[in-house]
């Protein structure tokens, strides 16, 4: 049975990139013309997105190179050790709703500093896997249709990293520590 869904699985993507064009041809769409349209349509989206990836790119390196996240960090510590939540972990909790690429990076450098199988190595990987990048999400998104009011949906947003976050400490120190 698993090999019929393996091999079924392999040819799903391909079939549907096959039958859908032939099926738009079949009720008189032109194919061609349509995707170039479609194509112009994404370029300038991505033109327009541009300004606010920058933007936003330009404020997490201020903060990490003004020192704001080691001070956030040492200020922080101890509140979070009683709490189970390693201060070393910290940078990744709060750059993750900003950036994937800066959080993953951490993550990294963390995973490689003290083992994946570690404690910080579990909780790092839990954080990565559950939370998401918010307002990378809310400005590529957001900003590619012209929404410019979106406070909602930061709140809600930041909300749900901060539930995966606390989940995820709670977890894992139950993993570790049962």
């Amino acid at each position: 049975m698993l090999e019929v869904l393996d091999e079924i699985s392999r040819w799903v993507i391909p079939l549907l990139l096959l039958l859908i064009p032939l099926l738009a041809a079949a009720r008189g769409i032109p194919v061609f013309e349509v995707f170039v349209e479609g194509a112009s349509q994404g370029f300038h989206t991505a033109v327009k997105i541009i300004p606010y990836l920058v933007a936003m790119l330009v404020a997490i390196n201020v903060f990490r190179a003004s020192g704001a996240m080691e001070a956030l960090v040492h200020l922080l510590a101890p509140l979070l050790n009683p709490l189970g939540f390693p201060p070393e972990v910290l940078p990744h909790a709060v750059m993750r709703p900003l950036s994937g690429g800066a959080a993953l990076g951490i993550a990294t450098d963390l995973i490689a500093t003290h083992g994946p199988d570690s404690f910080i190595g579990q909780l790092v990987s839990t954080m990565q896997g559950s939370t998401d990048t918010t307002f990378y999400v809310l400005t590529l998104y957001f900003g590619s249709v012209g929404i410019t009011r979106y406070r909602y949906a930061i709140v809600s947003g930041l909300m749900a990293d901060f539930t995966s976050l606390v989940a995820s400490v709670y977890i894992v120190n139950k993993l570790f520590h049962p």
